[in-house]
């Protein structure tokens, strides 16, 4: 079947955009002709990506939304409907899979709609779930057999990110007005759920050993992290760390990230971006998955898994949550050291990891550090466990 008027729907957050990329290139590779819209929250826009890939963007205010009242709303619905049905979209894909995007759906005047393999909230009632066999995989697997259910055939992960060039320009004169020159690491420390959130006496620990190998250490993040990136500067007694929390857009920190030497942050959408780019970065994970959201893409990606029990939970809150606190800054110094200087891994014990295998195309390095941290009770304790290999096709040892 050929389309010739396709509607993406995927809205929200960074990390989800920056996942579907891979699924809007193989899309316009599969139909070359066809025009492609993509509807998204303002805040997000930015990085959808430009022609030719997507054509037109479409925009669903959320925000606003949200403080209308009732008859507002309805209006405001009135006027989505008559502007998605003057489109006349043959295609409607929910990559969203949420409430919220089965109900543009359903408004859209296709009758052709389709999601991933994952839709929730009754999305899977308006939008036809692709379930493929990557539907245990990355998330940018899944999204992939929507592609290839519609008769892409694609091998490599593409991410087509927009031109930030404007973005480069504001980020060096401030850069240039912090008195910071040559080669900088980003850390982001913020993150959506607590529980996924390193400590901050962490990452100034982190800060200062790498600021002592004379790199200079940049803070970023929106102004939600204004606080934490406060926090973190204050423990640090280096001239060489710098505090951009809440000092950039969002475009902006994308450019700050597009030109660091070196990234670091737990699981927040930001990583995703320096995965994009195969930017050298150590990310942490405690509550959730890197095999199903983890960087991919990238041989440059590092990822660190809590040694704790209950590391993957999927918890946004915790009344004894130490998962983040077992990893120490040390083991990710370690990884920076070894990135920076080029030399190759070191040997990792068969009886020590948790897991050190490669996800389908070995497009991310998950590693495992082996280390002895405190418990929850305080007490030391050592890693026991050894999770199987997840993902599409055989794991493969990186020993």
């Amino acid at each position: 079947m050929e389309y010739r008027n396709i509607l993406i729907i995927k809205m929200s957050s960074l990390g989800d955009i920056l996942h579907t990329l891979p699924f809007a290139a193989a899309l316009r590779g599969r139909f070359p002709k066809a025009k492609i819209t993509w509807l998204v929250h303002p805040q997000f826009a930015g990085f959808v990506p430009d022609p030719p890939v997507i054509d037109e963007v479409l925009y669903f205010d959320k925000a606003a939304f949200m403080k209308m009242g009732p008859a507002e709303k309805l209006k405001y619905f009135r006027e989505i409907r008559g502007l998605f049905r003057s489109k006349k979209f043959d295609l409607v894909i929910d990559m969203q899979g949420l409430f919220k995007s089965a109900v543009l759906a359903a408004i859209s005047g296709c009758s052709c709609r389709i999601g991933y393999c994952e839709m929730r909230e009754g999305s899977a009632f308006v939008s036809r779930p692709i379930k493929g066999e990557h539907s245990r995989d990355h998330v940018i697997e899944r999204y992939l057999d929507v592609a290839r259910y519609l008769g892409a055939e694609k091998s490599d992960i593409e991410f087509p990110l927009p031109d930030f060039g404007k973005e480069s320009e504001n980020v060096k004169a401030k850069l240039a007005a912090a008195g910071i020159s040559g080669q900088y690491a980003v850390f982001v420390p913020g993150s959506r759920w607590v529980t996924k959130a390193w400590p901050e006496e962490h990452y100034a620990r982190l800060a200062e050993l790498m600021a002592a190998d004379g790199l200079s250490v940049v803070l970023a993040g929106g102004p939600d992290d204004r606080e934490k990136g406060a926090a973190i500067k204050k423990l640090v007694a280096s001239e060489k760390v710098d505090d951009f929390t809440g000092q950039t857009t969002l475009r902006e920190l994308a450019a700050l990230i597009k030109d660091c030497a070196f990234y670091v942050s737990a699981d927040t959408g930001p990583l995703h971006f320096a995965a994009a780019l195969k930017k050298p970065l150590v990310a942490m994970y405690g509550p959730t998955k890197p095999e199903r959201t983890g960087p991919y893409g990238s041989n440059n990606a590092t990822v660190i898994i809590s040694p704790a029990q209950c590391a993957g939970c999927l918890k946004k809150h915790c009344e004894d949550c130490h998962c983040m606190h077992d990893i120490s800054p040390e083991m990710v110094y370690e990884i920076y050291k070894e990135k920076m200087s080029g030399k190759n891994w070191p040997e990792r014990q068969e009886n020590t990891g948790d897991i050190s295998h490669a996800f389908g195309r070995s497009y991310a390095d998950y590693a495992f550090y082996p280390c002895f941290a405190q418990g929850g009770a305080g007490q030391p304790h050592s890693v026991p466990r050894r999770r199987k290999a997840e993902g599409r096709g055989t794991a493969q040892s990186l020993s």
